[in-house]
């Protein structure tokens, strides 16, 4: 019999839920979902008041951008950096005591009327420059060509940071910080988006012998489109109601749905792992069609738009990436059951309802009830099939 090495040993030794931080992330990052639209849609329909020194919707905000966003960037982080650098994955101790951070932050924020604001503060910053810390550690070592990545996060971090300082009225703007962080996580879907739809998608056709009419790879027309979304962006962060603005949001969304036809989306129907990537990457020149029409026409609420990048882009997004990467992590076929594709639809159907909400002929509330239903049901069916996934042994043949 040969003998195990010292590090099979030690992964032997190590709880499976320890075995990489995108297990606990992914896991708790969707629980933490749950939980905030539940007290959220609670507290807007006078059902409960929050803990929070914060604003209830700035709170709403702020833990869906740098609590439920943090933790997913943190869990993809955890798993493709490693892919990336090849060098080893953190297991044990660190990884318990970096998602106990985030916890922590999560329960300092909610509770922020009993616990000093600056307690939340640190430790929902603090865990974001960790996560920066250990990437910037492993990229720099490995001398790999991710560092804008790190430019990202610790904007990301700063963008925490501000919307705390905003919280506590050190700011003249109240939402500044979370426009920032905002901007910046969609530029993270832009940018990743247009690298990995496309590559996965004709990868998928070629893999079938269909080799005509493939993705068109990023060029100089996606360099110019990532430019003017950047511009667009800052310029929202900095004066959301200038009409300029508006217009180079509207020049944007109009940019990135030409973009998305270019990546092949309706061959790839029959794979819901490839499809639902080009779905949710929709969601993103939608809501800056509408985030920039919300100025020349007030007919269209800027909360719609708002949640078509949030509740549409970014949610339909982090959900596509957290099953394929918990799949393939875990050794299981890339291939989407009926119960993935439920949370496809289920999150999809959640979010077209919420942005429809303030237009629709019936009550606002019972639209805001359905959308956050199916929203949620979304995230709570991911928690049963992914949860216990990520909790779970494979099983070796």
């Amino acid at each position: 019999m040969i003998g195990k090495t010292a590090e099979e040993n030690r992964s032997a030794e190590t709880p499976i839920c320890l075995q990489g931080g995108f297990r606990l992330l992914f896991t708790g990052a969707a629980l933490w979902a749950l939980v905030v639209v539940a007290l959220w849609v609670g507290a807007l329909d006078g059902a409960w008041s929050l803990p929070t020194a914060m604003e209830p919707l700035a709170w709403h905000q702020h833990e869906m951008l740098f609590g439920y966003l943090g933790a997913v960037i943190a869990g993809f982080l955890s798993a493709a950096i490693p892919n990336w650098t090849g060098r080893p994955v953190v297991t044990g101790w660190p990884v318990a005591a970096f998602v106990g951070l985030w916890v922590a932050a999560r329960l300092a924020v909610l509770f922020s009327a009993y616990v000093p604001p600056l307690v939340g503060t640190v430790l929902d910053v603090g865990f974001l420059l960790a996560l920066f810390g250990y990437a910037a550690r492993q990229i720099f070592a490995a001398r790999n060509r991710n560092k804008p990545i790190l430019i990202v996060l610790l904007l990301f971090a700063a963008a925490c940071g501000l919307d705390h300082a905003a919280a506590m009225g050190f700011t003249a703007d109240p939402a500044i910080g979370m426009r920032a962080g905002f901007a910046l996580i969609l530029m993270l879907i832009a940018i990743i988006g247009g690298r990995i739809i496309p590559a996965f998608t004709r990868n998928w056709l070629v893999r079938r012998g269909q080799t005509d009419g493939l993705p068109i790879m990023a060029n100089r027309f996606d360099h110019a489109v990532l430019a003017i979304t950047a511009i667009a962006l800052a310029g929202w962060t900095l004066a959301p109601a200038a009409h300029l603005v508006a217009w180079l949001l509207l020049g944007a969304g109009a940019l990135h749905a030409a973009r998305l036809t270019r990546w092949a989306g309706l061959r790839a129907v029959a794979d819901p792992l490839v499809f639902v990537l080009h779905v949710a990457y929709a969601w993103l020149p939608l809501g800056l069609l509408l985030l920039g029409a919300a100025t020349p026409w007030p007919i269209v609420p800027v909360s719609s738009a708002m949640h078509a990048l949030g509740a549409g882009a970014m949610a339909a997004m982090t959900l596509a990436v957290m099953t394929r990467a918990t799949r393939g992590h875990t050794s299981r076929p890339l291939e989407a059951d009926g119960a993935t594709v439920a949370v496809y639809m289920l999150v999809n159907l959640g979010a077209l309802l919420r942005v429809a909400a303030p237009l629709l002929p019936f009550d606002y509330m019972l639209s805001i009830r359905l959308a956050g239903g199916l929203w949620g049901g979304a995230f709570l069916l991911f928690l049963f099939i992914y949860g216990r996934m990520a909790m779970e042994r494979p099983v070796k043949s």
